[in-house]
């Protein structure tokens, strides 16, 4: 089975050696995202609020350049840098996942790069 780097122009570009995701068969996995703006290529550090969004907007247009949609996310993991910042996070994350939401794991970190709060990974299958 061969794999396929996804790219996509509407998502930052990796700050490592890495790719925003790799297609293996039918499934996409995602590098974690992090509040980076695309076009600026700069770390927004709002909220948390304002980070998660960013960070699932990112996952989304990854997802779309895998020709797949957030409906099809089978997994997550959020790394929070606070735990207290589940409950404002849930939220955000609640109106991405709206129907059948994936399974997912959240963890504290001591850091997370950039000095972002939030980071999210996903896998996804493509139809």
């Amino acid at each position: 089975m061969k794999k396929r780097v996804i790219a996509s122009p509407e998502a930052p570009t990796p700050i490592g050696p890495y790719s925003q995701a790799i297609q293996a068969g039918n499934l996409v996995f995602l590098s974690g995202q992090i509040p980076i703006d695309a076009q600026t290529g700069d770390v927004v550090m709002g909220s948390v609020e304002e980070q998660a969004k960013l960070v699932l907007e990112n996952i989304k247009h990854v997802l779309v350049a895998a020709g797949t949609s957030l409906d099809a996310v089978v997994k997550t993991t959020v790394f929070l840098q606070n735990m207290d910042d589940f409950p404002r996070v849930n939220e955000v994350y609640a109106t991405f996942f709206t129907d059948e939401p994936p399974a997912r794991s959240c963890v504290e970190v001591a850091r997370l790069p950039k000095g972002v709060l939030v980071e999210i990974e996903a896998i996804a299958l493509v139809p």
